[in-house]
């Protein structure tokens, strides 16, 4: 099994600070940068940042469909990672500052992938639809803060 790895950026006209709060807003905020790809979204404790279990449902596909259960920490400032305990899913956020008022968000996906032809597959598509799904999120993140 080979690791597979999606990333996605874009920077934002909002100052590091107010863009990682809305990241780490999972009651408020978080639902409404989600696109359709994700379903059955629920906050099971917490709801603000590290010690935050939250559930989704991601249909990467019309015939793939991962059930996330996502633990959330942030092991340094500006960084924010969900662990899904299903599956070897890691979704890390970095905000870091970028020109004057603006920041730099970058979302990195990894997981294990599948071997031989499947996992060929996977590995080939998979991060670039991921990427797609992911530059949804920052489109609505934009939206949210900006302004």
């Amino acid at each position: 099994m080979a690791q597979v790895e999606a990333t996605t950026e874009r920077v934002v006209a909002a100052n590091a600070d107010r863009v990682f709060d809305a990241l780490t807003d999972y009651r408020t905020t978080r639902p409404k940068l989600l696109p359709e790809h994700f379903s059955e979204y629920e906050v099971r404790e917490g709801g603000d940042g590290a010690g935050t279990l939250v559930h989704w449902k991601l249909q990467a596909t019309s015939k793939r469909v991962r059930d996330c259960l996502m633990e959330v920490s942030e092991p340094t400032p500006g960084e924010l990672v969900e662990k899904d305990r299903n599956s070897t899913m890691v979704t890390t956020w970095r905000v870091t500052p970028a020109d004057e008022g603006r920041s730099r968000v970058v979302v990195t996906t990894t997981w294990k992938g599948a071997g031989g032809i499947g996992g060929f597959f996977e590995r080939t598509f998979a991060p670039k639809g991921l990427g797609r799904i992911y530059d949804s999120v920052l489109d609505r993140l934009a939206a949210q803060v900006e302004g």
